[in-house]
C-alpha cells in the first residue's frame, strides 16, 4: 500500500466509446493556436537546456503566453503574396541573471522561435512574412523560492492546480489524431500543395464517424480550380483509406466544406497557414496535452506548452496524468475506460499530490476490487517517475499539444 493519497472508484458514466454521440477535434501543426503552442514549447526547451549548460540547473521561467496576430495575404493560383506580416509576441517570465551572471533569455527565445517556424511552416520567411517580438519579464520572488530542478530534492509545486488524463483512446479519438498526423506527415511529404494548417473534427453517432477536414492549400502548387478540387478528392481518399485501417466504424469525410466554387471562395493560401490571412492564435487555446480536444472527456484548461517542466503543475500533472492513465490500461487487464485526476498544493512536493483520483470503468464481469491494488501500484510508480518525465520534456521527447 502506497503512502500517497491514491483513490480508486467506479466511474459513474458509460465509457466514451459506448456513448451515443462523441465529438473530437485536433488542430494541426500549422494552425495559429498550434503554432503558438509549438513556439512556446520550443522556447521552453531551449531555455532549459541553456540554463543547465551554463548554471548546472534549470532556473525559474514560463513562456506560455505566446500570441499571434494574423497577417494579410493575396493568394492566387500559381502563387500569390503576403502583404502584411504575421506578428508573433513571445511573452512570459524568465531568469535573466543568476549569481550575478547575466543570461540572454530573450535572444535564446527569438532563436528558438525562428528555428520552430522554419521547421513547421517553412514557406514563411521570418523577418518579412513573420515579425518576431519578445517580452520576458522576471519571475515573482515567492515562486522562485519554491522552484528547484529536482536534481537534489523533489521539486515543490508552483501552484495549487490539477491535471487530467484518460485512456484508452476511443476509435474516434485515434482516427482524428492519426488523420492529422498522417496528412501532415507522409501525405504532405509527397504533396507540397497541402499546407501544415490542417484541422480535423470528428463526430461519431453510434457506429457512424464523420470527419470534417479544413486543409490549407498552398497556391504555388495549384494551377486552377479543377486542380484544387481534384486535390481535395485526393485528401479525402487518403483519409478514408487511413480510417479503414484504424477502425471498423463506418467512416465518411469531407474537405473544406466552406468552399464556394462559384464565387471563387476557397481555402487557398500562400504559406499553408490561415495565420497569413486573418486567424489569430494563442497558447493553450487548442489541443490538450495528448494532442486532442475532447468534450466527452474531463479536461484541464491549463496551457501545457511553454510552462517549465520542473514544477509547473499545469504542465507536469497534465502530462503525468495522461501517461499514468495509459500505463494503467497497458499494465492492468480488463479496464474499459479510465480517468486520472491529480491535484497539487503549492509548496508541497510534486510527487505527493493532495489526491490522485482514479475513476475506472471495468470490463463486464470484472470487479474493481480485484484490480484496485494493481492500479494503485502503477499510479504510485508513475508519481515516482516525475524527474525522468522532466528530463524527457526538456529533451523534446514528449509532445505537449
Amino acid at each position: 500500500m502506497t503512502s500517497r493519497n491514491v483513490r480508486i472508484t467506479n466511474f459513474d458514466r458509460p465509457a466514451v466509446r459506448d456513448q451515443e454521440v462523441e465529438i473530437v477535434e485536433r488542430k494541426g501543426l500549422g494552425h495559429p493556436d498550434s503554432i503558438c503552442d509549438g513556439i512556446a514549447e520550443r522556447v521552453a526547451g531551449h531555455l532549459c537546456r541553456a540554463y543547465r549548460e551554463r548554471f548546472g540547473t534549470v532556473l525559474h521561467f514560463n513562456t506560455d503566453e505566446t500570441q499571434l496576430v494574423a497577417g494579410r495575404s493575396e493568394p492566387a493560383f500559381g502563387g500569390g503574396e503576403i502583404h502584411s506580416p504575421i506578428y508573433i509576441l513571445l511573452v512570459g517570465r524568465a531568469t535573466k541573471r543568476y549569481e550575478d551572471v547575466p543570461f540572454p533569455a530573450e535572444s535564446i527565445a527569438i532563436a528558438a522561435a525562428r528555428d520552430y517556424l522554419e521547421e513547421v511552416v517553412p514557406r514563411l520567411e521570418v523577418g518579412t512574412d513573420v515579425v518576431l517580438d519578445v517580452k520576458l519579464g522576471e519571475g515573482s520572488g515567492d515562486l522562485k523560492t519554491v522552484f528547484s530542478d529536482g536534481e537534489s530534492a523533489v521539486p515543490a509545486a508552483n501552484d495549487t492546480s490539477f491535471g487530467v488524463g484518460f485512456a484508452p483512446l476511443s476509435d474516434t479519438e485515434r482516427v482524428v489524431l492519426e488523420t492529422e498526423r498522417q496528412l501532415n506527415g507522409r501525405f504532405a511529404a509527397s504533396n507540397p500543395a497541402l499546407g501544415p494548417d490542417i484541422k480535423v473534427m470528428g463526430k461519431r453517432e453510434d457506429d457512424e464517424l464523420y470527419l470534417t477536414i479544413a486543409a490549407a492549400m498552398v497556391d504555388e502548387y495549384i494551377d486552377d480550380l479543377d486542380a484544387y478540387r481534384s486535390f481535395e478528392d485526393e485528401i479525402k481518399e487518403f483519409t478514408l483509406d487511413l480510417a479503414a485501417r484504424e477502425t471498423d466504424l463506418d467512416v465518411d469525410a469531407d474537405v473544406n466544406t466552406a468552399d464556394d466554387y462559384e464565387n471563387d471562395s476557397i481555402y487557398l493560401t500562400v504559406s499553408g497557414t490561415s495565420a497569413e490571412m486573418g486567424d489569430d492564435g494563442s497558447v493553450g487555446r487548442g489541443n490538450r496535452a495528448n494532442g486532442l480536444i475532447t468534450p466527452n472527456r474531463s479536461m484541464s484548461l491549463e496551457a501545457t506548452s511553454g510552462k517549465n517542466p520542473v514544477n509547473h503543475i499545469g504542465k507536469i500533472y497534465n502530462l503525468l496524468a495522461m501517461e499514468t492513465a495509459k500505463s494503467v490500461v497497458d499494465e492492468v487487464a480488463d479496464i474499459r475506460d479510465l480517468r486520472v485526476r491529480l491535484l497539487s498544493q503549492i509548496g508541497q512536493p510534486i510527487d505527493q499530490p493532495q489526491v490522485a483520483d482514479v475513476d475506472v470503468i471495468p470490463e463486464s464481469g470484472t470487479d474493481i476490487d480485484d484490480i484496485a491494488a494493481d492500479i494503485e501500484a502503477v499510479v504510485d510508480d508513475r508519481l515516482g517517475s516525475i524527474p525522468e518525465l522532466t528530463d524527457r520534456v526538456i529533451e523534446g521527447d514528449v509532445a505537449t499539444f
